[in-house]
């Protein structure tokens, strides 16, 4: 530690010095070779003395320290594959670099052919994005994560995984860790000890969710609807506010029509007005989700025009602060009646998995109320 603390005092003189010859480049023409004589002699200095000496320091301390580092290694390695939980290390792209047993066993994946593979590719289709697009923004440092998923080998169990960075010693990257657990489940408790404590955060979502459910069937039930626009402003308004601060309805398929804007009362950057403006048809989030009727679930959107532009010519998304989206088509029988656009802004949670399975179950009671109607 001493040695180490002269080398710095040296290097640190050494720099001061440096400083001073870069400020004597303005002397006069006749005592630039005085100058040069010194600069050679501190070139001199660094190639005999202070590199020598840098060398020392670094194989002292590698020597000193490589058998120690090992052991720690060996250690960390050892935890890491005996924790009870499920647990496995992946990179931004969620390729896996180490899967532990438990996690062998719960997946029902060899750690030797799940290394170097995406762990999303281990799960069902309409998760993977999803799951990419939380693995990366937690490797980006927006903060930990969780989302349920569903691995492709059994579908109809939820699977709760959580993510978080961290940065493996003398990487230039940050990895993530991810913990899978069934969702709702616990860790076990000890033999003749108390059952399970219930997920309390779980169980509030769900009801909300739940709540959300009911209210949208009492206000698609109640009253008479003598229109389509009626009835999709019905639905936007019981979105609003409590699942989502904006809510966009189009009407129709082949020819959309824009029916329906809801927005934050205080939102300044843009108006619910610049949305009724804009042509559906130049969204191509609405677009895709009227021609194809699958669901997007979209966590910071990459594309900026995914929503179009307003008339200023500016981003939707970029403009509203959208942080994540719905676009979701209202669809019957394999027929498009609509699509419900859905956006959550600034610091609001985004959608999770469950929101947009909930959406999906709205959707189609949306759909059904629509088709009483006849044809858009």
């Amino acid at each position: 530690m001493a040695q180490t603390e002269e080398f710095g005092e040296e290097l640190a003189d050494f720099v001061r010095r440096v400083a001073e010859l870069k400020a004597a480049r303005s002397v006069p023409h006749d005592d630039l070779p005085t100058v040069l004589d010194t600069a050679i002699f501190e070139l001199d200095h660094v190639a005999d003395q202070l590199w020598p000496w840098y060398e020392r320091l670094t194989a002292t301390g590698t020597a000193g320290t490589s058998s120690a580092d090992r052991q720690e290694q060996q250690l960390l390695k050892g935890i890491f594959q005996r924790l009870p939980l499920p647990v496995a290390l992946m990179d931004r792209e969620t390729v896996v670099r180490r899967l532990n047993f438990a996690a062998t066993n719960f997946t029902g994946v060899r750690a030797g052919y799940a290394a170097g593979r995406p762990l999303s590719g281990f799960l069902a289709h309409p998760d993977r994005a999803a799951f990419r697009s939380q693995t990366a923004a937690v490797a980006r440092g927006d903060g930990d994560r969780s989302l349920t998923v569903h691995l492709q080998q059994r579908p109809a169990v939820p699977v709760r995984a959580t993510l978080t960075a961290l940065r493996p010693s003398g990487e230039p990257r940050t990895a993530v860790l991810v913990l899978l657990q069934s969702a709702g489940a616990r860790a076990p408790s000890a033999e003749g000890g108390p059952g399970p404590v219930p997920d309390l955060g779980e169980t509030t979502r769900h009801a909300a969710l739940m709540d959300l459910l009911d209210a949208m069937t009492t206000a698609l039930l109640s009253g008479p609807a003598t229109t389509r626009a009626a009835v999709l402003e019905r639905a936007a308004r019981v979105l609003h506010g409590r699942f989502a601060d904006w809510v966009v309805a189009d009407e129709g398929a082949a020819r959309l029509c824009r029916t329906t804007v809801l927005g934050p009362a205080d939102q300044r950057d843009v108006r619910a007005g610049d949305l009724e403006a804009q042509d559906p048809g130049a969204c191509p989030l609405v677009v895709e989700a009227a021609r194809g009727g699958s669901t997007a679930l979209q966590v910071r959107p990459e594309d900026p025009d995914a929503f179009g532009r307003d008339a200023s010519g500016a981003p939707v998304l970029v403009r509203a602060n959208v942080t994540s989206l719905l676009c979701v088509p209202l669809t019957l029988d394999g027929a498009v009646q609509g699509v419900l656009t859905l956006f959550r802004t600034g610091p609001r949670l985004a959608f999770s998995m469950a929101e947009a399975q909930a959406m999906d179950m709205m959707s189609r009671h949306i759909a059904l109320a629509l088709s009483k109607l006849g044809c858009p």
